[in-house]
């Protein structure tokens, strides 16, 4: 079921051109933690303007609160993102977000990191919080108000960061199934590095009713004719993967990805996305977009959403 779920997810409207993709569809574009090379990661108004760009998904990045609310947050502390330290000075047991409650954290204002800036010329976000921390629930609600006004779908690909809890894993499938998320047209997907987390899906989405395919993150391996997912505590063989997951997320910039691995993916029924592609020109990302897409990788988590989506677009226009 989770691989019919999966198929249906990436068969996107293509340009004209096969791909060798899973399913032959054009490689998804993920606009990663939003649209962090242009606005500050993790916020609603990046989520917006990666749509904006041509975006397929949204990859916000969840971390869970002290009571209980699921934000979007890339690391486990706030203050490499936020006002943290400002608002909050000298706070006592530091800043990590699961020492604070989601009142407080609405109060803070995410930074840019690296290139980004606070403003996009001819962009204005509708929100009226686009820079703060926002909930889960905030982003779904973006979304849905963006394809009720658009007519388009745009999914959502949310990470289960570490430290990954049950109750973490509940309340994200929880919040996917009150959207309207939780089945094969769900327009869903649920990523982790923990791959013990993703196993623990299976018996909370069999109880809760929900079809979400998930994805395991590493990066791509072979241990002598086996083609394995690297992590940190090992190598998982793919045939093991298969088992509970429908997709790889793989580095594209570390580890042995090859045609081979997407091949022997694509035969267990796993799709393969790659993270992060981070050009800075259209030039840039074409030379790095062309031999992922001829790899037959199913997609794409990128900084600069709209450069990967002109890339794969020109690939299918050749």
């Amino acid at each position: 079921m989770l691989r019919l779920a999966l198929a249906f997810l990436l068969a996107l409207p293509a340009a004209a051109a096969d791909f060798p993709t899973l399913g032959g569809a054009a490689p998804v574009v993920i606009g990663h933690r939003g649209a962090p090379g242009y606005l500050p990661e993790h916020t609603l108004a990046g989520y917006e303007l990666a749509i904006a760009m041509g975006a397929d998904f949204i990859e916000p990045d969840l971390a869970i609160t002290a009571d209980g609310e699921l934000v979007a947050m890339h690391d486990d502390t706030l203050e490499r993102t936020t006002d943290a330290e400002i608002m909050f000075p000298g706070r006592a047991g530091g800043y990590a977000v699961s020492g604070f409650t989601a009142e407080e954290i609405a109060r803070l204002t995410v930074r840019p990191t690296g290139a980004a800036s606070t403003t996009r010329p001819g962009f204005a976000p509708r929100s009226d919080r686009p820079l703060a921390v926002p909930t889960f629930a905030e982003v779904l609600t973006l979304l849905s108000a963006y394809e009720q006004e658009t007519g388009l779908r745009i999914g959502v690909y949310p990470e289960a960061k570490a430290p990954t809890s049950e109750a973490q894993l509940r309340a994200i499938v929880a919040a996917l199934k009150a959207a309207g998320r939780g089945g094969a047209g769900g327009r869903a997907l649920i990523q982790s590095f923990d791959l013990d987390a993703l196993r623990a899906l299976g018996p909370i989405q069999a109880e809760a009713g929900t079809a979400i395919p998930l994805v395991a993150l590493g990066a791509a391996g072979r241990r002598g004719d086996a083609f394995v997912l690297e992590q940190r505590g090992g190598a998982v063989s793919l045939e093991e993967i298969a088992l509970f997951a429908s997709g790889v997320g793989v580095s594209v910039s570390r580890g042995a990805l090859s045609a081979e691995f997407v091949a022997a993916a694509h035969s267990l029924g796993l799709a393969v996305h790659g993270y992060t592609l981070r050009p800075t020109s259209q030039v840039e990302s074409d030379r790095i977009t062309a031999p992922l897409i001829a790899m037959g990788l199913d997609g794409f988590f990128s900084d600069y959403p709209d450069l990967t989506r002109a890339s794969v677009d020109a690939w299918a226009a050749r």
